[in-house]
């Protein structure tokens, strides 16, 4: 079974992180709950295992998996904002699929070391068919900081969302619905991706599987 610390146990926890997401747990909760599940199952090996990267006593490491990267307190932690929005409050309807259909501006903290590709994900869980993809923005730059409104980083490239469309499709619940939440997820991969133009959701999760080294997530939710 992965040990903590090491590469299989982070991706176990960004997967569990991502079901929390999912069923609408709030992001700083999100990740404690992914980790103490884990640790529950795989506790911790003892200060001083070379199997472990871990920083001096009584402080958070600088490996991949390291709580103290996922401590939404910490100024080093990855993490994914807007501007526009605050997490799980309610997106600007000038970013919806039919008030004007922009793409929200974005910045986050710095990528992790080892980072060879950033990715833009945004989908919704709670359309009626299933989750729907509402945004794909893959080959974006470990040096990037920042995507602006309706615009994409230079050497990017989009893939096809839900509605048949390249780039950003915005939000479009069905009228008089509770209003929907949209996970903007910011993942870190250890390697460049080959994500193609006009690619899905499957492909991309399918090129992410065992590569993704830190995830930041930033929920907005829009009701019509």
């Amino acid at each position: 079974m992965p040990q903590p610390g090491s590469h299989g146990y982070d991706i176990r926890r960004t997967r569990l992180r991502s079901e929390y997401d999912d069923h609408g747990v709030p992001d700083q909760h999100a990740d404690r709950a992914a980790n103490e599940e884990l640790q529950r199952d795989h506790p911790p090996r003892p200060l001083g295992d070379p199997d472990r990267a871990a920083g001096p006593l009584g402080t958070g490491g600088t490996s991949r998996g390291d709580p103290a990267l996922d401590d939404p307190t910490d100024s080093t932690a990855f993490a994914l904002r807007s501007s526009a929005f605050n997490d799980h409050t309610l997106i600007p309807d000038r970013y919806s699929y039919g008030g004007g259909n922009f793409s929200p501006p974005l910045e986050w903290s710095p990528a992790p070391d080892g980072t060879e590709e950033l990715v833009l994900l945004c989908s919704d869980p709670d359309a009626p068919g299933g989750t729907f993809v509402h945004w794909i923005v893959a080959r974006i730059s470990p040096d990037r900081t920042e995507v602006a409104e309706g615009a994409l980083p230079a050497g990017a490239v989009v893939g096809r969302n839900d509605f048949g469309e390249l780039g950003w499709g915005g939000p479009q619940p069905p009228v008089g619905d509770a209003p929907h939440r949209y996970f903007f997820r910011l993942y870190a991969a250890d390697q460049p991706l080959g994500f193609h133009e006009g690619a899905g959701a499957d492909d991309l999760r399918a090129a992410l599987d065992d590569h993704v080294i830190a995830q930041a997530t930033l929920v907005g939710r829009f009701g019509r």
